[in-house]
């Protein structure tokens, strides 16, 4: 796979996630703006629970990885890529640390 598929794959997973997220989560939260209750509705039975802590637990992996790659190789921006890892999800944050990564080496 070349350089630049690769990149517009990024792009479109990302904005494709960010979309999908959008279009699923948005409409209920205006129609019901508690957020404490829209994060514990991702856990309402078991198998959704091992969903929403396999998410979790990547955003952390991905935090982890951001902050190492920052103090050891210098690179930038990657808060950009976590903030995106809560809101809208990890698919979108670590597609933009990739992008970021790439653009930086």
């Amino acid at each position: 796979m070349s350089e630049k598929a690769f990149r517009i794959g990024l792009w479109l997973l990302a904005l494709g996630f960010a979309a999908a997220f959008a279009f699923l989560c948005i409409p209920p939260l205006i129609e019901n703006p508690d957020i404490v209750g829209a994060f514990g509705a991702g856990f309402v039975n078991p198998y959704s629970s091992g969903y929403a802590i396999d998410a979790i637990m990547c955003w952390w992996v991905l935090t982890l990885w951001v902050i190492y790659e920052a103090r050891n190789k210098g690179l930038r921006y990657g808060w950009v890529a976590v903030l995106l890892g809560l809101v809208p999800g990890v698919a979108t944050g670590f597609a933009v640390y990739l992008l970021i990564r790439l653009k930086q080496k």
